[in-house]
């Protein structure tokens, strides 16, 4: 886990707090593989390989499955939990997405897109000050419900699961058409200023609160310049929907 640390500019003695932060700065979260036709495997040397050595990103499993792994090497207690992400209108299916509860007291999520900075404190339901805005958790039939202002982000069940049972849901998301990663290739990260996000069709680059969108004119040359990744468009993804 030596190298995991140093690929996320850490260290051993590093809090959670920072170790949170550091990978959301290192890590992007990123579909390229989906749209490549390479089968995401939820197995940590996989995973491993995929993020510590090739030094690429990732989504929810893999992004939250290998950090987990990470924080329990380092002394954490670490739970997997389910949740389903709300679009606006509807949930999706569940495993929709996994997160993490630390220690029994912090729901830590790197592996969202654009979320919370630090580790939100489970136990509290007043509202939590982020860099990335006001959190809250709502209690709702047994669930835990998460909003980012009033914007509702997804309902977390409170019930322990293994990587594994991940799995069918992760090839759902990689093969379905009503899978919002099969709309396009993207790649997302934080920066220490905004976010940095690229699809196949822009670049948009936030600062301070400030917004620019440039078009794209070749997604491999964008993903190869901003994120250092590279990618190849496989002919069975078909046409891309915008975004």
């Amino acid at each position: 886990m030596d190298a995991y640390l140093q690929r996320i500019g850490a260290s051993r003695s590093s809090s959670l707090a920072e170790l949170h932060e550091r990978h959301l700065l290192s890590v992007p979260f990123e579909n390229l593989y989906t749209h490549m036709d390479i089968r995401v495997e939820l197995e940590i040397p996989w995973l491993y390989d995929k993020i510590v050595v090739q030094r690429r990103g990732g989504f929810c499993y893999e992004l939250n499955g290998l950090f987990a792994e990470l924080l329990r090497d380092l002394g954490h207690s670490v739970e997997l939990m389910a949740a389903k992400v709300f679009n606006g209108e509807t949930f999706g299916p569940p495993f929709d997405h996994l997160t993490l509860l630390v220690d029994g007291e912090w729901l830590c999520d790197v592996g969202f897109g654009s979320f919370s900075t630090h580790p939100l404190r489970w136990e509290s339901r007043e509202d939590q000050r982020d860099p990335a805005g006001v959190f809250r958790l709502v209690d709702h039939d047994g669930d835990v419900d998460v909003y980012n202002g009033d914007e509702l982000r997804y309902r977390i069940e409170r019930r322990p699961r293994s990587l594994a049972e991940f799995v069918p849901t992760c090839w759902w998301q990689q093969t379905s058409p009503e899978s919002n990663f099969r709309i396009a290739p993207r790649a997302t990260i934080l920066t220490p200023s905004g976010r940095l996000t690229v699809t196949n069709e822009k670049v948009v680059v936030t600062e301070n609160g400030h917004k620019t969108s440039t078009p794209v004119e070749d997604p491999a040359a964008a993903f190869l310049q901003y994120f250092g990744l590279h990618f190849r468009q496989s002919s069975a993804s078909g046409v891309l929907r915008q975004l």
